[in-house]
């Protein structure tokens, strides 16, 4: 974490990460609630198909802007280890997902909500949940995928 808040270089690497996450996070909530609300796809099942969707974004972005200069790698071995790595985090986040999302739906449908639109208890049960575990993975990825998939950057 020091070596982020003193060099410039490894600070611009830790932005960029974090603005592809960001799309992947709107990859992954899109993808999400698109399955649950249109297709009635259970959420915890949903919610492991957009963080594979998420998971190839961010590949995409990471290894051709965020590490540019990590070419030392074939891109199928990178790819592994970036799946690796992301396989690790969505066993760190599916459970913490499945707990949380019952944990604060309940919470939410308790508080008797109102209804508006689309925002319901469930809707932010669920999405609430999901952005704590997504927040939990981020960090994950960045400093396992730093120090392993793109050691190879200086």
């Amino acid at each position: 974490m020091t070596a982020i808040m003193t060099n410039p270089q490894e600070r611009t690497r830790f932005l960029r990460f974090a603005v592809v996450g960001i799309f992947g996070a709107v990859v992954d909530f899109g993808t999400f609630n698109l399955l649950v609300s249109l297709f009635s796809v259970q959420a915890v099942l949903a919610s492991v198909i957009s963080f594979l969707a998420a998971v190839i974004n961010n590949f995409i972005w990471n290894r051709y802007w965020t590490y540019p200069d990590s070419r030392s790698r074939p891109v199928a071995k990178q790819l592994a280890m970036f799946s690796l790595i992301s396989l690790l985090g969505l066993l760190i986040r599916t459970p913490l997902f499945a707990f949380l999302e019952v944990q604060l739906t309940r919470l939410f449908i308790s508080l008797n909500i109102p209804t508006m639109g689309f925002v319901t208890a469930v809707f932010l049960g669920h999405n609430l949940a999901l952005a704590f575990a997504v927040v939990v993975v981020m960090f994950w990825n960045f400093f396992v995928n730093r120090y392993w998939t793109y050691n190879d950057v200086g």
